[in-house]
């Protein structure tokens, strides 16, 4: 479990979060949301360790961040971030093999290479595995890096709007891949999400970040009311639901009057 304790955080002397406080449970999957700006990327970074806290406390399990070093900490998590070049001149394989990074030797063993190869093959890229990764398209690459993420044995899955250059079957295919392996591993999952409707549907608790504080935090079918949503984002909404009860979120477009010119 991830412990968040009354944590501000701090970026130019300017606060980006304050005082928040959730505890995101292992086996499920967490969604940050909020408009553009309001620190979901400095959040996931800070949880990762690679950003400071200026005030608060951070803890998985039993481990208090401030009382490990980085490098420990980062240890337990997996991260994977928005930036997704990859200027490199190594293959689809090479780059998820890497994910085992700390438990490699100058011999690859026949367990890391069928393990990344098996990792490939979940996230539908197994024919990329020797093309170089600068080659492929931003979405093949978020593939590959999404690979690469689940070669690594966390403690806690961190991404960072992993569906971004993805299309719609895609991004399905890795949020399902993200539901099953939280669930199977035990892991605790944090995702930053921009799509709601995609949050609602896979997403087992939603933090809602809006001016530098935490609006809502919980289920999809509690969070995502009409009054909340419109609020944080600034838009009418209304709130459906589909055949399997999940929020479906609608933006109602303004009413505008047209006038036209009379012909004289």
């Amino acid at each position: 479990m991830i412990h968040l304790d009354s944590v501000e955080i701090r970026r130019g002397g300017q606060v980006i979060v304050s005082d928040l406080s959730a505890h995101l449970q292992p086996g499920h999957v967490h969604a940050i949301l909020g408009p553009n700006g309001t620190g979901k990327t400095t959040l996931l970074r800070a949880l990762f360790g690679e950003l400071p806290i200026s005030s608060g406390r951070i803890r998985l399990g039993d481990l208090v961040m401030a009382e490990r070093p980085p490098s420990h900490w980062r240890d337990h998590f997996s991260y994977m971030s928005q930036d997704n070049n990859a200027d490199v001149a190594l293959t689809v394989l090479e780059v998820v093999v890497l994910g085992r990074l700390g438990k490699l030797q100058l011999h690859i063993d026949d367990e890391i290479l069928t393990l990344a190869l098996e990792k490939l093959q979940e996230t539908g890229i197994l024919h990329l595995a020797d093309r170089y990764i600068a080659s492929l398209s931003g979405g093949q690459r978020q593939m590959a890096l999404f690979a690469q993420v689940l070669m690594r044995e966390p403690k806690a899955m961190l991404l960072d709007e992993p569906c971004s250059a993805l299309d719609m079957k895609h991004q399905m295919s890795l949020l399902e891949l993200l539901v099953q392996e939280t669930r199977r591993n035990n892991w605790t999952s944090v995702v930053v999400l921009h799509d709601l409707n995609l949050a609602a549907q896979y997403a087992d608790r939603l933090l809602v970040l809006g001016g530098g504080r935490c609006q809502a935090f919980g289920a999809p079918a509690d969070v995502l009311t009409p009054e909340l949503v419109s609020k944080t984002y600034g838009v009418p909404v209304e709130i459906l639901h589909d055949s399997a009860g999940h929020p479906v979120i609608q933006p109602v477009r303004p009413r505008t009057i047209s006038f036209h010119r009379e012909a004289s």
